[in-house]
């Protein structure tokens, strides 16, 4: 049984469907059936029922399935510990990253780091925080990026803080808020608790949202507009013009701040390129790294 065999197991068990899957794999639909009819024979069970809806993996199929990521796992290290005999930095680094951290700071990072290690190559997961967590902690990823502490227990290290500010066009007071128009984005859910949390500390009422948008950059766009304010990171107004920002702080009169962490496993530093990517990384200096 081939690795590619195994990889078609997990992705039609992940769709349910042989025409997303064959397209997943940039395989023809007869090829990837005829593959499918091959593993049959191979292992004398049926492993699929096809539907009207799609396909039923059948209970022997379904352990095939659920085995494949274990064994995809294993192939990939294999390939990386073969890469890795050398003393060179070479290899492919997986990483995960936030939304925010990979655009405001991790192309200009992975730019140093294969100006200094050319041979290295880059797959990159870009979502949620809590997702890139889960992400590391099944080894799926080598290291993950994330702008939210989940409470990470193996390997992390503190990237940088950064204050939380209020931003418009228009000069406002805090006092203003609850009547004006404010511009609301997706974030992780513990830095949208955050900033509930203080909402609710300063105001009895809520928010007038004029708009949710999905991402911080489509948010950061309107504001610039003049089409509300918004609540953000201080990376983003720092060295923005024509923005009037305010620092949030809570009762104590601390401010306000988003953490960026870096979390990976410590067994992972026996490879060479993840020991020396985390050993880069803790040298970098961040301060205004985009």
């Amino acid at each position: 049984m081939e690795e590619r065999d195994w990889l078609i197991l997990q992705i039609l068990y992940e769709q349910k469907n042989i025409t997303k899957t064959a397209q997943a794999l940039f395989m023809s639909q007869p090829a990837l059936t005829a593959r499918l009819q091959h593993l049959e024979k191979e292992f004398g069970v049926q492993i699929v029922q096809r539907t009207s809806k799609g396909v039923n993996f059948t209970p022997q199929g379904e352990y095939l399935a659920k085995a494949s990521a274990e064994v995809l796992q294993r192939f990939r290290r294999i390939r990386e510990e073969v890469t890795d005999l050398g003393a060179s930095v070479a290899g492919t680094l997986r990483l995960g990253a936030s939304s925010y951290f990979t655009m405001y700071t991790l192309p200009g990072l992975l730019r140093l780091f294969r100006k200094r290690y050319p041979a290295v190559e880059f797959k990159v997961a870009t979502t949620w925080s809590k997702d890139v967590f889960n992400l590391v902690y099944n080894q799926d990823v080598h290291i993950g990026f994330i702008s939210a502490d989940y409470g990470w227990q193996n390997e992390k290290h503190l990237l940088f803080e950064e204050p939380v500010y209020v931003a418009s066009t228009e000069k406002i007071g805090l006092a203003d808020l609850p009547r004006l128009p404010r511009i609301d984005y997706q974030t992780d859910a513990l830095i949208r608790a955050m900033i509930d949390r203080w909402w609710r500390e300063n105001f009895s009422q809520p928010p007038a949202i004029s708009m949710e948008v999905d991402k911080l950059a489509t948010c950061w766009e309107m504001v610039k507009s003049g089409l509300g304010y918004a609540i953000v990171p201080g990376r983003i107004v720092e060295d923005a013009g024509g923005i009037h920002k305010i620092l949030l702080a809570d009762r104590a009169g601390n401010p306000l701040v988003r953490k960026a962490w870096m979390i990976y496993h410590e067994e992972s530093l026996a490879l060479n390129v993840i020991r020396a990517f985390t050993e880069f990384v803790k040298q970098t200096d961040f301060s205004g790294k985009r």
